[in-house]
């Protein structure tokens, strides 16, 4: 690793540490304002789908099988199936694509 490397690596770690403390150093009272609390507690499920999503199309040989393999998963889902349901239903709608394309 050259010496940048080294500095870049610094550089990213005293980010990642301010993001998480500042907050709570500045922020010590609860908060009371309804849109921030509600947008603080859908920023988890959000960051979950946008880093699921795009690895569940990316993540077969053919993107069209992940998206088939997404629907299909999202139906299940919906009309009450439990996980390890959907993920063999998904499981399965991947496989058979994938040996028809």
């Amino acid at each position: 690793m050259t010496h940048n490397n080294y500095i870049y690596i610094a550089i990213m770690a005293l980010v990642s540490y301010c993001i998480r403390v500042l907050p709570l150093t500045l922020i010590r009272k609860p908060i009371k304002n309804r849109f921030i609390q509600s947008f603080l507690y859908y920023v988890p499920y959000v960051t979950l789908a946008v880093m699921t999503f795009p690895a569940i199309v990316h993540a077969t040989q053919s993107p069209v099988a992940g998206a088939a393999a997404l629907v299909i998963g999202i139906v299940a889902a919906w009309w009450g199936a439990s996980l390890f349901q959907v993920a063999v239903a998904c499981c399965a709608v991947v496989l058979v694509i994938e040996l028809l394309i």
